[in-house]
């Protein structure tokens, strides 16, 4: 018995990095899988290739597991129903996305384009509502549905060179939060991953000395793209469905729960602030519990990665 027996998930970006390993493991957990990929390089853009997704679907087919494949973008809302309509046509049904897609257009933000910024934005940010609201409404109406989104430590955090990517990926844990809260009543599940593992994306950062050589080896050995991949598909299985609206993370053997916004101080003046009380009195009182502009340390203890990589998602 595995995991996902008698489920179909759709799984974007499914023909590299995490989403491959997404769409392998939970085939190898009884489900039926659609594997979407644009099969395009990092940056988007390109016209993409129908190999990528085909291979993983096949790979799937000779381990004795169901699975087609889909080469469109989830920038296309009609691209993402069509994703939908296969699943059913096909396996007769949908019950689970994961959807890792992305792209990355890294630049300092005094440098960006409005092509850097949109189709970043496009491909995560539109993506995302693309894939969950064409799947919504059923979801509510079987009562049955589970996401997994892909945020990031560059959005959760910040990552110099990075704001387009960064401010996709924040708005990806709004949405799914909120997906979250409204879908509780009929069973629908929203929570999000932010992944540190090696794929195409941390392979992308440019090395420069050979320190940096010997952290991606660390990299390529312990924070592999199957970890992050196990756990997506373990969040959207039916023994997991108590878990909605959280932040996750995993990075190597680490799995993490991030917190959430929350107020850290209030300070009040009952006769009412002025521009000059605010500055003498509140700024004062709250600066203690200021966060710093430093990224810090990886959560979890697993700091392998250099200081210029690329969370993966």
């Amino acid at each position: 018995m595995g995991a996902l027996d008698g489920k179909v998930v759709l799984v974007t970006g499914g023909g590299n990095g995490i989403g491959r390993d997404c769409a392998l493991i939970a085939a190898q957990e009884g489900a039926k899988v659609v594997v979407n990929d644009l099969g395009g390089g990092l940056k988007g853009g390109d016209e993409g290739d129908a190999g990528p997704a085909e291979a993983v679907a096949r790979e799937i087919r000779a381990a004795g597991g169901e699975a087609v494949s889909n080469s469109e973008s989830v920038t296309s809302m009609k691209a993402v129903q069509g994703m939908v309509e296969q699943a059913r046509d096909t396996f007769g049904g949908l019950h689970a996305v994961i959807n890792p897609a992305g792209i990355l257009r890294d630049v300092m933000f005094h440098k960006m384009s409005e092509d850097d910024w949109d189709r970043v934005i496009d491909v995560h940010m539109r993506g995302s509502f693309n894939v969950a609201r064409a799947t919504i409404e059923l979801f509510r109406e079987q009562n049955d549905g589970a996401y997994m989104f892909f945020t990031s430590t560059s959005g959760l955090f910040g990552n110099v060179g990075q704001a387009n990517y960064g401010a996709a990926k924040m708005g990806i844990a709004g949405l799914s939060r909120i997906i979250a809260m409204e879908g509780a009543r009929n069973n629908v599940r929203s929570n999000c991953l932010a992944p540190v593992a090696w794929t195409r994306m941390t392979q992308s950062v440019p090395v420069k000395d050979e320190a940096a050589a010997a952290r991606r080896a660390v990299m390529a050995e312990k924070i592999r793209a199957d970890q992050p991949a196990r756990f997506s598909v373990a969040m959207v299985a039916p023994a997991a469905s108590h878990v909605s609206g959280q932040i996750f993370g995993a990075s190597g053997e680490n799995i993490i729960l991030y917190s959430q916004p929350r107020p850290v101080e209030t300070v009040t003046k009952e006769e009412g602030w002025t521009v000059q009380t605010i500055l003498d009195e509140a700024v004062p009182k709250m600066a203690p519990k200021f966060f710093d502009l430093n990224r810090g340390p990886l959560p979890g203890g697993n700091n392998a990665q250099p200081a210029a990589a690329k969370p993966a998602s």
